[in-house]
C-alpha cells in the first residue's frame, strides 16, 4: 500500500482528491495551511499536517515520518485577475512553495509527482480545442507561476529521476458530495449562486466575444472526474518512470450563457443575468484536446454539465451561508 501526501488536501479539489485516494486503497496525508481550506473535511484517520508548502522543515518532517511514497502538490493561490494586483504575493507562494516541495522530496528521497498545473499556461489560445504542444503564453502571473511550476518538475525529472506528471486543469466544477462544495467566490458557479443568495443578478463580463452567444467559452470539468484523473496520475508515476504533460478536460466547450441557462433549469427559476464590461485577461474561448490523456492514462471523464450545476446546487443549499 502507498501513502501519497497532498498539499492542498484541505480545498476544494484537494478534499475530492484525498477522498479518491482513499477509495483507491491508497494511505493519505493532508498537509494544508488552511488559508482557503477546510480541516472539517479530511476524512476520519487521515493525517493532517497544518503548514504552508514554504515550510521546508516541515515537508521533511512529513514525508519522513510518515513513509511517503509520493506528492500530488495542489496547494496555490490561484485566482489570475487577484494575482495581476499582487504578482510578487503569488511568486512566492506558488514557485517558492513549489521549491520548498521539491528540495523536500529530493532530501527524503521521494520520487513520484503529480503536479497541479492549469489552462491558464496557455493563454488565449491560437486555436481550439487546445492541445498540450500548443505555445506556453500566460496573461497573468498566476499562469506564469504554473509554467514555471511545469519547469521545475521537468528539470527535476531529469536531474533526479522522478517520476512525474502535470495535469493542465481546465475549469473544475460541481461537487461529489453535499459536503463538498466549491466556497471560491472566483469561480463561475458558485458566484452565479452568492449573487442570487444576495438578491442580485448574476454578472456576465462581456457579450460581444465572436463566439456563437457572444459570451465566453470554456471547458468545464466534475471535480469528480478531476480526481479520478489524479489517482490513475498517481498509479502511472509508481508503475513507471514517466514524464507526462496532460490536458485535463471534456473536450467541450460551454458558453458563460449556457452555464447561466443550466443554472436556471436546475434551480426552476430564471436567473436573468446581468451583462457587464468585460474583464480583462479572458479569453473568448479555451477548450481542452483531450486525446492524450486517454491514450496515456486510458482516462476521460464522464459526468456533463448539468451533473455539475446539479451537484454544486445541492452542495450549496447543504451550506450555510
Amino acid at each position: 500500500m502507498t501513502t501519497w501526501l497532498v498539499t492542498g488536501g484541505a480545498g476544494y479539489i484537494g478534499n475530492h482528491v484525498t477522498r479518491a485516494l482513499l477509495d483507491s486503497g491508497r494511505q493519505v496525508v493532508v498537509l494544508d495551511d488552511l488559508s482557503s481550506g477546510h480541516a472539517d473535511r479530511i476524512p476520519q484517520g487521515v493525517v493532517f499536517v497544518e503548514a504552508d508548502v514554504t515550510d521546508r522543515v516541515a515537508l521533511v518532517a512529513a514525508l519522513a515520518e510518515h513513509k511517503v511514497d509520493g506528492v500530488i502538490h495542489l496547494a496555490a493561490k490561484k485566482a489570475a485577475g487577484d494575482s495581476v494586483n499582487v504578482p510578487l504575493y503569488y511568486y512566492r507562494e506558488n514557485i517558492a512553495g513549489m521549491l520548498s516541495v521539491l528540495e523536500a522530496m529530493q532530501e527524503v528521497g521521494v520520487k513520484r509527482f503529480v503536479y497541479s498545473s492549469s489552462a491558464a499556461v496557455y493563454g488565449t489560445p491560437l486555436v481550439n480545442p487546445i492541445a498540450e504542444s500548443a505555445a506556453l503564453a500566460p496573461e497573468s502571473p498566476y499562469g506564469e507561476t504554473k509554467v514555471v511550476g511545469e519547469w521545475m518538475t521537468k528539470a527535476q525529472g531529469v536531474a533526479n529521476d522522478l517520476s512525474w506528471v502535470a495535469l493542465r486543469y481546465f475549469n473544475v466544477a460541481g461537487a461529489g458530495s453535499d459536503d463538498l462544495g466549491d466556497t471560491s467566490v472566483n469561480n463561475l458557479i458558485p458566484m452565479v449562486f452568492e449573487a442570487l443568495e444576495k438578491g442580485n443578478r448574476p454578472q456576465i463580463f462581456g457579450d460581444d466575444y465572436p463566439t456563437p452567444d457572444g459570451t465566453c467559452i470554456r471547458d468545464y470539468i466534475h471535480v469528480s472526474d478531476l480526481a479520478d484523473a489524479h489517482v490513475v496520475a498517481a498509479a502511472f508515476s509508481e508503475n513507471l518512470q514517466v514524464s507526462e504533460t496532460l490536458n485535463v478536460g471534456r473536450g467541450v466547450g460551454s458558453s458563460v450563457r449556457e452555464v447561466m441557462d443550466m443554472v436556471s433549469q436546475v434551480i426552476g427559476t430564471q436567473v436573468n443575468p446581468q451583462i457587464v464590461a468585460r474583464r480583462a485577461g479572458d479569453p473568448p474561448a479555451s477548450t481542452a484536446a483531450t486525446q492524450r490523456i486517454t491514450d496515456v492514462l486510458g482516462w476521460q471523464s464522464k459526468r456533463d454539465l448539468h451533473e455539475m450545476v446539479s451537484s454544486a446546487w445541492s452542495a450549496w443549499q447543504h451550506t450555510s451561508h
